[in-house]
């Protein structure tokens, strides 16, 4: 039953998000408004959360899909007592404010995931579930359930119509996910209007048709109905919920509820008064009543028993199962990872092969040292040659399988990647082509919004692939990536330099790594290794002063060498250097770089199968680029590499034009 004390801070929610978003005059009021009621509904009589410790291990997650509505979760997290202030409200949408227009990770204190791009939240929701349910598996035993959590997701109208939304609940379905609990705000309007305009199916019927348990609420401001709903989902163990809820977005304005000028517009001085008026409410501006402010002490104080309890029962556990006390420490606190990073011998490797099948060798030598990597592909797996044998899969039957098989999803699978490094405890890869990186990219750069660790292994990487022609030959896509902040793309020149891509991207813990592996063979270059990890670095040199540089990275490596011994037996001092990743480069002392590729040095020549665009900021103005500015073809790669002038030949006649200066 809902208290005059519950209708309050409901109320609240509801007057707070339409004054912090008419005073930024912008921003989206409707669903804090219509959802207030099933969210407050959710935090204050269900969640399990410590709002003095929001990095609680074992806490219920809240991921507020619908990202929009950004103010219903700083309402939330305001009045349940997280360091989220009044003021910080007030500067909503400001410059420099923990209340930024999108929940942003990392940045306000209590937000689990950065959200805004609709279904992203959603897809991450399922990567925390899977998260929960493989550490539950691991750590759980009788009467210690010290990994028991839910991950809640609010979701809108919106999500439901995006492809990725598809993508993640088929997934969850099919994994029998039953910790993860959807609540959809059905409110049926979108910017244009009302949904009916674009969207008309079935949405309960979809969600039944991937295995999901759905329970409707018809009237989201039942409160009691809300808890019944969410009470009933949690006690199906074996599928995912959706809690479908009908809402009426813009709840409490008379002018504005039901209709679409409520989703993204500030409602008005009159409008908001009016909504005052109907909802009774008599504080100030950004004031509170103090029934509603004593919630924040409340909350802080059960938060604080519930952590209390747990670390009880952990102890408690640690007492009857002292062996895992260190197994707990190796999975949360990076031991293993530390142990395998200073390992020379374990980084070591020699074959001649395609850096895809290197990879997969590295990435079988891990799993046998780090036992909670976990991962897989979008269908690919024995192309891109990442299935870690003898470790299972992951499955509703089978919850202690490390391998995910995430199907034709790569969208999905980049999101979820996401959400399983946000919940922690997990070492997340997953793989696909590169050129599918076209199908991932949103997820990919909310990786590197919130400089997660997630580890992208993308194989197939040039004209290379040959056969399968122009739709598979990633072209723009190296250039594309490394245009994007805060990612790192590693695309190694052999197996050497594969083994210290795998190594920098288990060093790296705040931005996702991408490995850019080949299809085809690849020899072994002289001078790889370990310099590797500085992103670029000498790999041949002359015994006197270079009057040429040559560079790239990944398969043309091999063709620069076979230039430089060519130019070498010719009497020409040059210099050869791999750039494997560009980020790590500019991230080393300005000397360094100098070192490697020295300003004196003007004649230069680059060459990596893809566009050019780019590469004039190491080769120069004046230097040569050696690229792919069109699409491939379908033929043999070898043939197609020769075709488009990516041969030894090529690279020396360029040379002699250069420094004979024509």
């Amino acid at each position: 039953m809902i208290t005059d004390r519950d209708r309050l801070a409901i109320n609240s929610i509801r007057i707070l998000s339409a004054e912090a978003v008419q005073k930024a005059a912008s921003g989206h009021p409707g669903l804090p408004m219509g959802a207030a009621t099933m969210a407050f509904t959710l935090w204050d009589r269900v969640m399990r959360h410590n709002p003095v410790n929001p990095s609680w291990p074992d806490r219920d997650r809240f991921v507020l899909s619908a990202g929009h509505g950004s103010m219903l979760l700083y309402s939330l997290l305001h009045i349940t007592g997280y360091d989220l202030s009044m003021e910080d409200i007030r500067n909503f949408r400001q410059m420099g404010s923990r209340t930024p227009g999108h929940p942003e990770y990392g940045h306000t204190p209590g937000v689990e995931t950065t959200t805004g791009p609709l279904g992203q939240g959603l897809a991450n929701g399922v990567g925390m579930a899977i998260a929960e349910t493989r550490l539950a598996r691991e750590f759980n035993r009788p009467g210690f359930p010290v990994i028991d959590h839910f991950t809640y997701v609010l979701a809108g109208d919106g999500c439901m119509m995006e492809g990725i939304t598809s993508e993640a609940a088929s997934l969850a379905g099919t994994l029998g996910l039953g910790k993860l609990v959807v609540l959809y705000d059905d409110n049926r309007i979108s910017i244009e209007g009302s949904t009916d305009l674009a969207f008309r199916e079935d949405v309960s019927a979809r969600y039944r048709a991937y295995g999901w348990q759905v329970i409707e609420v018809p009237d989201g401001e039942d409160s009691a109905a809300v808890l019944e709903a969410l009470e009933e989902a949690r006690k199906d163990s074996g599928r995912p919920s959706l809690i479908r809820v009908r809402t009426i977005i813009g709840y409490g304005s008379p002018a504005k509820q039901g209709t679409a000028s409520a989703h993204g517009e500030p409602l008005g001085e009159e409008n908001l008064k009016e909504a005052r008026e109907k909802l009774g409410w008599k504080e100030e501006p950004f004031h509170l009543p103090a029934e509603v402010i004593s919630l924040a002490d409340e909350h802080r104080e059960r938060g604080r028993q519930a952590e209390e309890g747990w670390h009880r029962m952990l102890e408690a556990y640690f007492s009857a199962n002292p062996e895992m006390r260190t197994h707990w420490e190796r999975w949360f606190s990076r031991q293993d990872v530390e142990s395998v990073l200073g390992d020379p011998e374990f980084w070591r490797y020699e074959k001649e092969e395609a850096t895809r099948s290197a990879s997969g060798v590295i990435l079988n030598r891990l799993a046998g040292r780090l036992a909670n990597l976990m991962g897989g592909s979008a269908d690919l797996a024995p192309s891109t040659k990442t299935l870690m044998k003898d470790h299972g899969d992951f499955s509703a039957d089978n919850p202690g399988g490390s391998n995910l098989r995430f199907g034709v999803r790569e969208h999905a699978m980049a999101a979820i990647a996401n959400g399983m490094a946000l919940h922690g405890g997990l070492i997340p890869y997953v793989s696909t082509f590169f050129v599918f990186t076209d199908y991932m990219r949103a997820s990919m750069r909310l990786s590197a919004l919130m400089g997660l660790p997630v580890i992208y292994i993308l194989t197939h990487d040039s004209i290379g692939v040959g056969e399968d022609g122009p739709t598979h030959q990633p072209v723009e896509h190296l250039m594309s990536l490394r245009a994007m902040p805060g990612i790192r793309m590693f695309r190694p020149a052999d197996s050497r330099e594969t083994a210290y891509g795998w190594k920098a991207a288990l060093q790296e813990q705040k931005a996702p790594t991408v490995l850019v592996l080949t299809r085809q063979n690849l020899p072994l270059v002289p001078g790889t290794g370990e310099g590797a990890m500085r992103g670029g670095y000498v790999l041949r040199d002359s015994t006197e002063k270079p009057q040429l540089i040559l560079m790239g990275s990944g398969s043309e490596i091999s063709l620069l060498n076979g230039a430089w011994e060519i130019l070498t037996e010719r009497g020409i001092p040059c210099r050869l250097v791999s750039l494997p990743c560009w980020e790590l480069f500019e991230n080393q002392s300005p000397e360094y770089r100098e070192s490697v590729l020295p300003s004196e040095v003007t004649c230069r020549i680059s060459a990596e199968a893809g566009v050019t665009l780019g590469w004039e900021r190491y080769a120069g103005s004046d230097g040569v680029l050696v690229g792919l500015d069109h699409f491939g073809a379908s033929a043999p790669g070898e043939e197609l590499f020769r075709a488009f002038g990516f041969t030894p030949e090529r690279i020396v006649g360029e040379a002699e034009r250069i420094l004979n200066g024509k």
